[in-house]
């Protein structure tokens, strides 16, 4: 039984996606070749790895093993080209990053372009996720570094604190006027207008959940794809918007907005580096976390 990392690979984007076509596109082949290729894995293990359906595909018993076992082949192959990275010129070793909106935008930037700059032979691919999902993301193997909400990780993760991060509610300043700085409760403020960030963000859809939670779906008047756009919308008086305590006041002077913190629990939230363990982390990896951990605290 002969499966290439470039098979791997590409099963395990086509089981993601719930595409052979979709599948093909993340592994950069035509859906003939990715097609081709699924097909002699079949017909190596003689068995079906996949299940098609009308509108995609689904993991075959088969599936699911091969699944498995694909995360840890590319993870220690990952790990391998990481570690002997420094010993051969051109040679590059790639981390895996996960995080949730609020690290991304507002934390990891400078941190990273930092790690970047002290480590040329270091590249990172970043994406960004739910804080749910990034404990499921690590411990799968999908990621080497996790940034997450510390209480959203699962207990059997190592894990460094990070920084505080608090979300609050922006709402036009003239509104805002005469308000003081009590805080506003989620339930009070969940049936007026939004605006929001994009469906795939991740904090958008944390947002959401909370709201779904207590039995209401938010307004959403407008969406965009930034924070600055977002804190300009509600300055012109297009709604209200949650976001991160730091966006929101990097964004205070130029825009119009009045911040006002939001009550609720789930809106402080400690931030933590997580992974699976640290001692198998590769030297890449360690030092990534090392540093993010250092920088973090100041």
């Amino acid at each position: 039984m002969r499966f290439d990392l470039v098979d791997l690979r590409l099963f395990l984007n086509v089981v993601a996606a719930g595409s052979i076509t979709h599948g093909a596109e993340l592994s950069n082949l035509t859906v003939g070749s990715a097609s081709a290729r699924i097909r002699a894995m079949e017909e190596t293990l003689g068995a079906p790895l996949l299940v098609r359906q009308r509108h995609g595909v689904v993991t075959a018993p088969a599936g699911e093993c091969l699944a498995g076992h694909a995360r840890l082949i590319l993870h220690q192959a990952e790990a391998m080209r990481s570690e002997l990275a420094p010993f051969a010129r051109g040679l590059t070793g790639t981390l895996r990053l996960v995080s949730n909106t609020s690290a991304l935008s507002e934390h990891l930037p400078e941190l990273l372009a930092a790690f970047l700059r002290a480590n040329p032979a270091i590249s990172i691919d970043v994406e960004e996720m739910e804080s749910t999902a990034i404990g499921a993301a690590i411990s799968a193997g999908d990621a080497d570094i996790g940034i997450a909400s510390a209480s959203e990780l699962p207990d059997a993760l190592d894990k460094l604190p990070f920084r505080e991060d608090r979300l609050v509610v922006a709402l036009p300043a003239a509104e805002a006027q005469g308000a003081g700085d009590a805080p506003l409760a989620f339930a009070d403020i969940v049936g007026r207008p939004f605006v929001c960030l994009s469906r795939g963000s991740a904090l958008q859809r944390h947002i959401a959940g909370h709201a779904a939670r207590i039995g209401k779906t938010l307004k959403v008047r407008a969406r965009v794809t930034s924070f600055d756009a977002m804190c300009q919308m509600v300055g012109a008086g297009a709604g209200i918007a949650i976001l991160p305590e730091a966006a929101a006041h990097r964004h205070l002077a130029a825009t119009g907005i009045a911040v006002l913190p939001l009550s609720d629990g789930w809106a402080r939230r400690d931030l933590a580096i997580s992974v699976s363990t640290t001692s198998r982390l590769p030297d890449a990896a360690k030092r990534l976390a090392r540093h993010l951990h250092e920088q973090g605290r100041r």
